[in-house]
């Protein structure tokens, strides 16, 4: 194994679209298989069902933002440590960043099993669908577990620039999601729990696949130490907690704009559920180019080689255009068959309509949000990802889907949420250029200024 990290020479947009092409095609084949789940259960004929979906994810995505805020924090700390030589480091930083994040997430699917029937009843949801989506929280949540180590592992895979590898692992694991949910939604009859059953199997696979590639194959995680824990504490919490509080202001504005679509019906929530799994299908290319690029940024970062931190910015910015307009050329010829798919009518299938036309194309700037995030979490200010994510889903989206609403009806949620997408996108964007263009050498593992140089004192042992 070499003792270089994998990003310090080369093509910076090679690099970029290589990472970007293999998280995609992981992410989403997942979100695919996910969209299938979906689908089969819309296939039972009851929209009530998929309405119930539609609550439990809007709950179930905060406590998966925060496995995803953990594997940010420790992509950020191994790649460092990588870009400036010291793997051993790595290897021990990312064994402790996998028993913290589990041990994090065995607290909060306590809490949400706990309160799940209080949260889903404040997302909207009412009588028998309230139910339905509080016992599929009830069986999938204390899955996020393994899935959040298993995220840890697959961020330590491309920290080090093994994109394939961590690749494989949301791929083979979403093969067996594929095989299994009609098996146990139809052929066993199990409906709603089966497919609850089978997101449950799937995570499972993702840490024995994760497991296998990062430790068994290649060797990037050592065993938990407590010496580690309390030597990582420092860098790890500085990165983990702003980009958590980041990762949550996602699901608090899901959950926000599910209340605000909840009074326009089941039909209007089981579209919002379908935009939901169809957004992170269409654009997996833009929701993996910031977990791609951490590892880009971190390494080049660690290694002090500023100019490839600022080209691969600028080549992530020209990927996200490029991968958004061919996104939104094919979903809009798409539309059609997709309302027919789900059985969307109404309202429903005008919301998706909205989202095709108007949802879609704000993701230009949506993209070059995350673009900023990953250069502020892995260059020393994740602070700032928090301030502009949190600006604009708890400080915009909500009052403008409420405005746009009052105009066009349940379709207004969609333009609200692009609305502040497209503003705050583009303030992120430049914010983080500038940022990036002005970036100074740094400590890798404190991200303080390097301590000036000593000199020996010739006269420190002269005998007096």
């Amino acid at each position: 194994m070499s003792e270089a990290g994998r990003f310090l020479t080369g093509s910076t947009l090679g690099h970029v679209t290589r990472m970007t092409a293999t998280g995609a095609l992981g992410i989403t084949f997942v979100f695919i298989v996910d969209a299938a789940n979906l689908l089969w259960v819309s296939q039972l004929g009851d929209p009530q069902l998929v309405a119930a979906v539609g609550f439990a994810y809007a709950v179930q995505f905060f406590s998966v933002s925060i496995a995803v805020g953990l594997m940010i924090a420790a992509t950020a700390v191994v790649s460092r440590s990588i870009g400036a030589g010291d793997r051993e480091r790595a290897r021990r930083q990312a064994g402790a960043a996998v028993a913290i994040a589990a041990a994090t997430l065995a607290v909060v699917a306590s809490l949400i099993v706990g309160f799940r029937h209080a949260l889903v009843g404040f997302a909207g949801a009412e009588g028998e669908t309230a139910r339905l989506a509080a016992r599929y929280l009830a069986i999938t949540i204390p899955s996020l577990v393994p899935m959040s180590a298993a995220l840890v592992m697959s961020g330590t895979l491309r920290a080090d620039g093994y994109g394939a590898k961590a690749m494989y692992i949301t791929l083979l694991g979403g093969c067996v999601l594929l095989l299994i949910d009609p098996v146990l939604i139809f052929w066993m009859g199990l409906g709603l729990d089966g497919a609850a059953i089978g997101l449950v199997l799937f995570r499972i696979c993702l840490l024995v696949l994760a497991v296998h590639f990062a430790i068994r194959q290649l060797a990037l995680v050592d065993r938990p130490r407590l010496s580690t824990l309390r030597n990582i504490g420092s860098p790890f919490v500085a990165v983990a907690i702003p980009a958590i509080a980041t990762q949550m202001s996602t699901p608090v504005g899901n959950y926000l704009l599910t209340i605000v679509m909840a009074p326009y019906g089941d039909d209007a929530v089981a579209a919002w559920a379908v935009v939901g799994r169809l957004t992170v299908v269409v654009f997996g290319g833009i929701f993996a180019l910031s977990g791609a690029i951490g590892g880009i940024f971190g390494q080049n970062f660690g290694a002090g080689q500023l100019d490839r931190v600022r080209s691969t910015y600028r080549d992530a910015l020209i990927f996200c255009l490029g991968y958004t307009l061919v996104a939104w050329g094919l979903f809009v010829l798409l539309v059609p068959y997709i309302i027919a798919a789900f059985g969307l009518t109404g309202q429903g299938a005008e919301v998706l309509r909205a989202f095709a036309v108007i949802g879609v194309g704000g993701f230009i700037f949506f993209g070059a949000l995350f673009v900023s995030n990953a250069a502020f979490n892995n260059l020393g200010k994740p602070g700032r990802s928090t301030l502009v994510n949190w600006t604009k889903d708890g400080l915009l989206s909500w009052p403008a889907a409420l405005w746009f609403t009052g105009i066009f009806g349940a379709s207004g949620v969609i333009y609200g949420q692009a609305a502040a997408g497209i503003v705050v996108g583009a303030a992120a964007a430049t914010w983080g250029w500038f940022y990036v263009r002005t970036l100074e050498a740094v400590d890798p593992v404190t991200l303080d200024a390097p301590p000036p140089r000593t000199y020996p004192n010739p006269d420190r042992h002269r005998r007096r």
